[in-house]
């Protein structure tokens, strides 16, 4: 059956097209997202949700998505998704992060254009038919020092802009390197050097407790005086009211907002004073920027929904196509490793840890960490999945370490897990073989070469004679057949164990006639997900 994709705000008719050529089902509802109610009504019918702004993903409507398995937001900001709760839910959240890079930074030079020379007043002026040359008398940008605060994505692109424009660029940017700042062209420095030498300051970093208020009235009174500042990031960056109080003063000489500490902005200290220009979070509003977010957002749903590529994920690590068609072999196993561990262990799990060794320590980790965790978690939460995974083991306190090493033993790769709790370790290894079928090659320690499949059994037996006999004949006798048997052991009369692949599920009347023969330690049955 083919997924089916809800589009609840305005998107471009070509995006929509493109998840129809790509044989997604998809309805098309833009004004759907702003009745809460409607969108709760139908949303349980949908794989997919792409959205804008207007569409509100709560906890209510993520309780009533009851298949939703992507949500995918047409732009940067989704602060109208509740993460945590599409988390705990298993639902991917996706955003479109480069579609509207350079119409943002664009936006954002020409704020600093129009706040150096007065624009939107000298227009608004000249409109009235007053001509007021002396009353505007602006500064030029050439020669100027700007301060970057935030040289990613859209920061670099400004400052990349600025230089053509000779600006002198120093950034201020925790992530930013000695060797890239070169690369750009750029100066780094520590944010107090740059609010000392910046003629203008421009803000690019996302709204997080570490950058809240980053031009706070502290931070402001260190800027030089006659500073210029421009927000087309996030609002929330800038004390808003100790900036008009200096706006006031003259210690800043202007500004230029496209974004606000509340939105819709209808009222803000910096409202109606001098050389401010404000508008109205325009930054991706242009048509390139909006056909390029909708195409993208289309895409990447698509690819997510039919080959299990992961793009631009705010809660998962991202898959690229390419990595999902080599990974998906190692993904299973690892969700087979764990799910081994997860149906063995009957007490609260303490720690988690994973060895890579070779070619799987070479692979998107993330990922193959999520796969593990989904696989234990999933016998006591069934409904959990590699996004919710990660945050139900987190709440119940459960640490999961990685290791990696370079290949170590016969097998070009493979995966190892152990799983710790109070009272023991237990652990379990696999690999994928040529065929791209996993396959278990160790359990406690003890190397085999196992089949996977969907029902199985799993015994401990002290090594002595009569174990495949007595294996074979029970299972005969009732009418379970075996598709592959496997057995291992330590050394000889020491710990043993056996693995058997069945055709169909193992009853409790079976199992009771094993353990009453006396003859193993241990009797338990295995599902998995093949």
């Amino acid at each position: 059956m083919a997924p089916k994709v809800l589009v609840s705000d305005k998107l471009s008719e070509t995006a929509v097209q493109i998840f129809r050529d790509r044989g997604i089902e998809v309805d098309f509802e833009p004004t759907l997202g702003k009745d809460k109610d409607a969108l709760a009504a139908k949303i349980g019918d949908y794989d997919g949700l792409a959205i804008r702004s207007a569409t509100k993903v709560t906890d209510k409507i993520l309780e009533a998505a009851t298949n939703l398995k992507v949500v995918a937001r047409a732009g940067i900001g989704t602060d109208n998704v509740d993460k945590v709760a599409a988390s705990k839910a298993g639902v991917i959240v996706m955003n479109t992060p480069f579609g509207n890079m350079i119409t943002t930074a664009e936006h954002a030079i020409a704020m600093m254009f129009a706040v150096a020379r007065q624009i939107p007043e000298a227009s608004a002026s000249t409109h009235a038919g007053k001509w007021e040359k002396s009353k505007f008398m602006g500064v030029e940008l050439t020669n100027k020092t700007l301060g970057v605060i935030g040289a990613g994505n859209i920061g670099g692109i400004v400052c990349d802009r600025a230089l053509g424009l000779k600006m002198k660029v120093v950034a201020y940017d925790p992530f930013l390197s000695e060797e890239k700042a070169d690369s750009m062209g750029v100066e780094k420095v520590e944010l107090d050097e740059l609010l000392a030498r910046a003629d203008f300051i421009t803000l690019h970093v996302p709204l997080i407790d570490a950058t809240r208020n980053i031009l706070s009235r502290e931070n402001l009174l260190k800027t030089k005086a006659g500073v210029r500042i421009i927000n087309c990031a996030r609002g929330g960056l800038v004390d808003e009211e100790a900036l008009a109080d200096l706006l006031k003063s003259g210690h800043v000489a202007g500004a230029a907002f496209d974004v606000f500490a509340e939105e819709p902005a209808t009222e803000n200290p910096l409202f109606n004073l001098p050389n401010v220009v404000c508008t109205p979070h325009l930054g991706a509003a242009t048509t390139e920027a909006q056909e390029n977010v909708a195409l993208q957002v289309a895409e990447q749903m698509s690819d997510y929904l039919l080959t299990g590529a992961v793009q631009n994920a705010l809660n998962m690590p991202s898959v690229t196509a390419e990595e999902a068609k080599v990974m998906g072999p190692w993904i299973k196993l690892a969700e087979h490793l764990g799910a081994f561990v997860g149906q063995m262990t009957d007490e609260p799990v303490k720690a988690v840890n994973i060895l890579y060794d070779g070619v799987a320590s070479e692979m998107n980790l993330k990922a193959l960490d999520c796969a593990v965790i989904a696989g234990l978690m999933k016998p006591q939460t069934p409904d959990v999945n590699m996004v919710s995974a990660p945050v139900v083991a987190a709440d119940r306190g459960i640490k999961t370490s990685t290791t990696t090493q370079a290949k170590g033993g016969t097998f070009d790769g493979y995966i190892k897990v152990t799983v710790v709790t109070a009272n023991r370790e237990r652990s379990i290894a696999g690999t994928v073989f040529s065929d791209g079928k996993p396959r278990f090659i160790q359990i406690k320690g003890i190397n085999i070469d196992a089949e996977i499949g969907s029902h199985m059994l799993y015994t401990t037996n002290d090594d002595v004679p009569g174990i495949i006999g007595t294996l074979g004949k029970t299972m005969g006798e009732n009418g379970v057949n075996i598709a592959n048997f496997t057995l291992g052991r330590k050394e000889t009369g020491g710990d043993a164990i056996a693995l058997l692949y069945v055709d169909h599920g193992i009853s409790d009347d079976v199992l009771n006639t094993l353990r009453d023969t006396g003859l193993f330690n241990s009797v338990s049955p295995l599902e998995f997900d093949v």
